[in-house]
């Protein structure tokens, strides 16, 4: 009897998770495994099913002489280079600087928030329109004397930095959130202790705060690392991978690849070889920090 009630409250519980279990399973698992499948095949999508034909895995020993492939991974890891420091840095600083310095620190907090919570689409127009030639970010520095101010968005040498600048300010507001919420969980009684061991405010910032919050940032770190990887909506608005190829990164190409160049194939091979290095980043980074935190 025991048993035939427990059968019956877990079909229960089942039958509960079905409509969600159904959903993942169909709108995510299958999709995964399907990629994976056609990663080792050649498929133009236009011709449905039956064009999909096998080649042995080609796919993934032809991306490496791609010099699209090859620039577009190389901006990738060269926007998480500048994104990811100046994002953890510049929102460590501000929060810091909110909780101990501004009163009514949530009205400040929303305003940083805002940009994160706005459509991409419509942040990155706007950002257009202030780095273009007339814009007011150009007319501010003629203003000040610079006759021939940089086309921001026109030059190989300031489009990804451009285009870093504004990631950072659209997503600093959620690590700044996060950050502002960990420091309020710091013990007054280690600032205290510190405070009475004659620790000045430097010395307290870097072994009590920075210690303290290494978890948080951690975290925040893996996952803006994961953010800079899959950046898109902002490149394909301001610069559409260019001038050239100068913004051309990974998820832009995997998205010509598939639906300008009509090769699903190609496509799917580099988004498993961007699953793969984002995996083994994760990796990395927990494995230095179970290292960091045995010491």
């Amino acid at each position: 009897m025991n048993q035939k009630k427990q059968l019956r409250t877990d079909l229960k519980g089942l039958l509960f998770i079905l409509p969600s279990l159904s959903g993942f399973l169909l709108f995510v698992v299958v999709p995964v495994v399907f990629s994976l499948v056609i990663s080792f095949c050649q498929w133009d999508y236009t011709q449905g099913l039956p064009g999909i034909s096998f080649n042995g895995g080609i796919n993934y020993i032809n991306i490496w002489s791609d010099d699209w492939f090859v620039k577009s991974f190389t901006n990738t890891i060269l926007f998480s280079l500048g994104f990811v420091p100046t994002t953890i840095v510049t929102a460590l600083f501000i929060s810091i600087l909110l909780d101990r310095y501004v009163y009514n620190k949530r009205i400040c907090q929303l305003f940083f928030f805002m940009p994160y919570i706005s459509n991409v689409v419509a942040v990155s127009i706007v950002w257009v329109v202030m780095l273009s030639s007339s814009g007011p970010i150009s007319s501010m520095l003629r203003a000040l004397g610079v006759s021939e101010p940089p086309k921001w968005l026109g030059n190989t040498s300031t489009a990804l930095p451009s285009v870093i600048l504004m990631s950072v300010w659209l997503n600093i507001g959620y690590v700044i959130m996060i950050y502002t919420a960990a420091l309020q969980n710091v013990s007054q009684d280690l600032y205290e202790a510190a405070d009475l061991d004659g620790a000045n405010g430097w010395q307290q910032l870097l072994h009590v705060t920075l210690p303290t919050l290494r978890p948080t940032t951690f975290f925040l770190v893996i996952t803006t690392i994961i953010n800079s990887f899959k950046v898109f909506g902002q490149i394909n608005i301001m610069t559409q991978g260019g001038p050239g190829n100068a913004t051309s990164v990974l998820v832009h190409y995997i998205y010509k690849s598939a639906f300008t160049f009509y090769d699903m194939g190609y496509a799917s091979a580099m988004s498993w070889i961007l699953f793969i290095v984002l995996f083994a980043i994760t990796i990395i980074q927990m494995r230095g920090q179970r290292e960091r935190e045995s010491l």
